[in-house]
């Protein structure tokens, strides 16, 4: 599949990691306890002036972290439960992902490929249904993306559930930080590439390999689309 660029590569303002922190102030000035539940998305986002977006991305590290847990519904059964206190956690994630700006790009490829080998091999010793579904569903939105910014995020979505199937929480929000901190080299890099088929076959091999439990396939299809999609961070550039 080929995609035009329709629209400048820019970067995503950056308003979640805000809202991650003016999350934890109000926590701190209402003095809400464990047990305790935050307003609803769109309450959140009228009081904080942003979008539900980066409200609803917040709140996925909080409840990555441990600092909340998600709660369907309406009215007063909406928004998110407060299941622990923001403390260091949320802190050291907010200053990897604020200082990612100064590691090279090479730093970032080559943690994000010890994570990523190390998840894919761990999800192939222990596939899981909910994993491998989500990785399925994002390679097919990647199939329709209309332009360079609507196929990372697709991307970013099949990533995360891969770095999200081992069950390691710090793993997911190590990988949270270094997506989006990548995230406007990605679109470049899917424009510079043009055709996304190759990336497409490297999605497919990782997830097949994971699904048929093969842990050394998994991790060398990881190490493979990395190259792929960042050829400039090479041992030998």
């Amino acid at each position: 599949m080929t995609i035009g660029e329709r629209r400048r590569p820019d970067a995503r303002p950056r308003a979640f990691e805000e809202v991650l922190a003016r999350i934890e102030e109000r926590i701190a000035a209402d003095g809400l306890t464990v047990g305790d539940r935050l307003p609803g998305e769109r309450q959140l986002a009228e009081q904080l002036g942003v979008g539900r977006s980066s409200v609803r991305e917040a709140l996925r590290v909080l409840e990555t972290l441990g600092v909340v847990a998600s709660q369907a519904g309406r009215g007063p059964d909406a928004g998110a439960v407060l299941t622990s206190r923001p403390g260091n956690a949320l802190t050291d994630l907010l200053r990897l992902h604020l200082g990612l700006a100064t590691l090279s790009m090479r730093e970032v490829i080559d943690t994000r490929l010890m994570i990523e080998q190390w998840a894919a091999a761990r999800a192939a010793a222990t596939p899981t249904g909910t994993a491998t579904a989500r990785m399925a569903e994002a390679i097919t939105a990647m199939d329709a993306a209309r332009d360079p910014a609507e196929f990372v995020e697709h991307d970013i979505a099949f990533h995360l559930a891969l770095a999200e199937a081992p069950g390691n929480r710090l793993i997911v929000a190590v990988m949270r930080a270094l997506r989006d901190a990548l995230r406007r080299y990605a679109v470049n890099a899917v424009v510079r590439l043009g055709d996304t088929g190759g990336l497409q076959d490297d999605h497919r091999r990782i997830h097949r390999a994971i699904e048929d439990g093969d842990a050394g396939a998994a991790a060398a299809a990881v190490a493979e689309h990395l190259a792929r999609a960042y050829p400039e961070s090479g041992r030998d550039s």
